[in-house]
């Protein structure tokens, strides 16, 4: 099950990545409406409580949509009533949350991600200048510190980084290179993820003349990462 925290039909995120199936980032996203809490908690529970009652099975609700989940202002007490409402009615489902990281290192946001079962956090890239090529983050970025924070998970966090080859605003980009490689599993190595998800361009992209990278390299690269100690999921 998907729950999408941000407005209907309009991508609301801090990144501006360059193979985003949403597209660019607005210019602007002052005057956004994103849903009432509670309103999310009643929801959730509702649809819960109708899937009990025709003996569905969830494996687990993910919070994703159109842009950057930790952005909604009330995301830690959302996660919290979502983890109590799964509690309630499908203990054994899990708590996903797919996020860029950049909100790892707001204490409040930290800590509901690492109450979630599933904590998946963007690295498209080790190297900063790549990696803001690639995600063209808005305002303050510093790599560094989004590495600091992804230790203080000890581990209970899953790494997930897209693959891609291309040029955009007349630069090279290729996370596939020898030295881009060797920089992300040197932060892989450091972090201990449970695990890695890597994976390459499936829909349309943001921007155009960029390349997938193929399942021979992603199994490649997959290898390395297992060399860690690292189990490692591909999606080619």
């Amino acid at each position: 099950m998907g729950i999408n925290l941000l407005p209907v039909g309009q991508k609301f995120c801090n990144f501006n990545c360059i193979y985003c199936e949403c597209g660019l980032t607005p210019e602007s996203m002052k005057d956004i409406s994103l849903p009432d809490a509670r309103k999310v908690g009643d929801a959730l529970e509702n649809k819960l409580i109708e899937m009990k009652s025709k003996g569905s099975y969830l494996n687990a609700i993910t919070f994703a949509g159109n842009g950057e989940p930790t952005l909604h202002p009330n995301f830690p007490e959302i996660i919290e009533d979502s983890i109590q409402c799964r509690d309630r009615y499908f203990p054994e489902a899990k708590i996903a949350v797919l996020s860029n990281s950049t909100l790892v290192q707001n204490q409040p946001v930290f800590n509901a991600l690492l109450k979630t079962d599933l904590n998946i956090l963007k690295l498209d890239s080790a190297i900063e200048s790549t990696l803001k090529a690639i995600n063209c983050p808005g305002g303050s970025f510093r790599l560094h510190e989004i590495i600091d924070a992804l230790k203080r998970f000890q581990g209970k966090l899953i790494i997930q980084t897209l693959f891609l080859k291309g040029t955009h605003n007349e630069i090279t980009i290729d996370n596939t290179a020898e030295e881009e490689i060797r920089s992300w599993l040197s932060i892989l190595d450091q972090v201990r993820p449970e695990s890695v998800m890597i994976y390459s361009l499936a829909r349309d992209t943001a921007v155009s003349n960029l390349k997938k990278v193929g399942e021979e390299a992603l199994n490649r690269i997959a290898k390395r990462v297992e060399q860690l100690g690292i189990p490692t999921q591909i999606s080619p």
